[in-house]
C-alpha cells in the first residue's frame, strides 16, 4: 500500500473526535447528575427537558454544535440492576487505558519483565486494594488524561 494511502486510513482514526468526545462526555455529565439528585430532588417529567439543559450548562457542555445524544430517557437502563451512575466509567476506562498504554511504550514495550510488573502490581490485586492505588502503584503516577487526548488526536 502506498504510503500517502496509509497516511489517509490512519488520518480518519481521529476524524470528528472533538464531536464524538464532547457528545460522549455530555451524556456522562448527565448521567452523574441524575445519580447526584436526591428522592426529592428528582424533577417531574414536564420538567426533565430543562434539567438536562442545566446539567449540560453546569457542565460545560451545552454547546448548539454538539446537541445531546442521549436524553434522560435513554438512561432508563442505569437505574435497574446495579448498574447506577457507570456511564462516566467508559471513559474514565479509556483514560487509564490509554495511559496504561502509554507506560508500556515508555517501558520499551510488550516484555516479559513489564508484563509481570503489570502482572504484579495490578492483575493480580482484583478487588482486594482500592483501584486508584492499585493503578498508581502500577503506572507510579496519578492517571493522566494526555495520551488519550493524543489518541484522540486532542492534543
Amino acid at each position: 500500500m502506498p504510503s500517502e494511502l496509509l497516511d489517509k486510513v490512519l488520518a480518519t482514526a481521529t476524524f470528528n473526535q472533538g464531536f464524538a468526545t464532547t457528545e460522549y462526555l455530555a451524556a456522562s455529565l448527565l448521567d452523574m447528575a441524575w445519580h447526584q439528585l436526591s428522592p426529592d430532588e428528582v424533577p417531574a417529567a414536564a420538567d426533565v427537558v430543562a434539567f438536562e439543559a442545566a446539567a449540560l450548562e453546569a457542565g460545560g457542555v451545552a454547546l448548539d454544535v454538539v446537541p445531546p445524544r442521549y436524553r434522560s430517557t435513554y438512561f432508563s437502563h442505569i437505574f435497574a440492576n446495579n448498574y447506577s451512575a457507570g456511564y462516566y466509567s467508559y471513559i474514565w476506562s479509556e483514560v487509564l487505558d490509554a495511559d496504561s498504554v502509554e507506560w508500556f511504550k515508555e517501558q520499551g514495550g510488550l516484555t516479559r519483565a513489564n508484563g509481570d510488573h503489570f502482572r504484579r502490581t495490578l492483575l493480580s490485586k482484583g478487588g482486594s486494594v482500592d483501584a486508584m492505588t492499585l493503578f498508581r502503584s502500577f503506572r507510579g503516577a496519578d492517571p493522566d488524561i494526555t495520551p488519550l487526548l493524543r489518541r484522540r488526536g486532542l492534543d
